[in-house]
């Protein structure tokens, strides 16, 4: 079994890392488990809001599990391990759900760009983030460079990831990378998660794909999305389809 669970609590989906041992480090199966997990999520009209959290104290994810990875052969670390990461916490990001990360611990590497493809982040004040892996020789591969500069300023991403400085929690809040520092932040980031499921789930599911728009994220199929979401209520879109099955020319109203 992976150590990655869905749990359904109504209107909430809970994705719950549960590698503590390990510091939650990500492997190939818990990859695959978060991709199928957001699949069960995205295609659910009953759940209108994840929050993703993790088991233990100590680390909120301490990464990708070296284990994992560092057998591989170049070709296979970058063909797989890094595009199929990348694949999958852009699955995550791009929900039309609202999402929240609880990090009750220490994110690193892996572990923080998981949290950055979330929408918004709770964290407790002794948990720090950062971006080590040149510790181990290589660079960041699921978006470290990329989706978190668009939250981070490029100066702080540089001291994470060139001098291998750690950010703690106050100031993540002061740089608005986090919503909020809690003791408890999977109790938090519940209460939070709570609020938004009360919330008309058409208005976010739209005003978070605007929003991303906006910001870049997956902009072209965003567009098209909403643009196409808007045709497809129009009185044209319907005669367009009864004339097809019908056989014959469509009037169009414009309606």
């Amino acid at each position: 079994m992976s150590a990655l669970h869905l749990n359904r609590s109504g209107p909430i989906a809970e994705i719950r890392l549960d590698n503590p041992d390990k510091l939650n480090a990500l492997t190939a199966g818990m990859l695959e488990a978060l991709e199928s997990h957001c699949t069960a999520i995205e295609r659910d009209p009953d759940l209108r809001v994840v929050v993703v959290t993790a088991e233990g104290e100590r680390a909120f994810c301490a990464g990708a599990d070296i284990e994992a990875w560092s057998k591989l052969s170049p070709a296979e670390f970058a063909r797989h391990w890094v595009r199929d990461g990348h694949r999958v916490f852009d699955r995550l990001a791009r929900l039309s759900k609202p999402t929240v990360a609880a990090i009750s611990g220490h994110a690193f590497g892996g572990g923080l760009e998981l949290a950055a493809a979330c929408d918004i982040r709770v964290m407790v004040p002794g948990a720090t983030l950062g971006l080590p892996e040149a510790n181990v020789g290589i660079v960041p591969g699921w978006s470290g460079t990329q989706r978190l500069r668009r939250l981070l300023p490029e100066p702080v991403i540089k001291e994470m990831a060139l001098f291998g400085r750690r950010i703690t929690a106050e100031r993540a809040l002061a740089l608005g990378f986090v919503a909020d520092v809690s003791e408890n932040a999977r109790e938090a980031a519940h209460e939070i998660a709570l609020g938004a499921a009360k919330l008309s789930p058409r208005a976010a599911e739209v005003a978070k794909n605007m929003i991303h728009a906006g910001a870049g994220e997956d902009s072209a199929a965003l567009i098209e999305a909403l643009g196409s979401a808007a045709i497809s209520a129009s009185e044209d879109r319907g005669e367009g389809v009864a004339a097809f099955r019908e056989k014959r020319k469509p009037s169009f109203t414009g309606r």
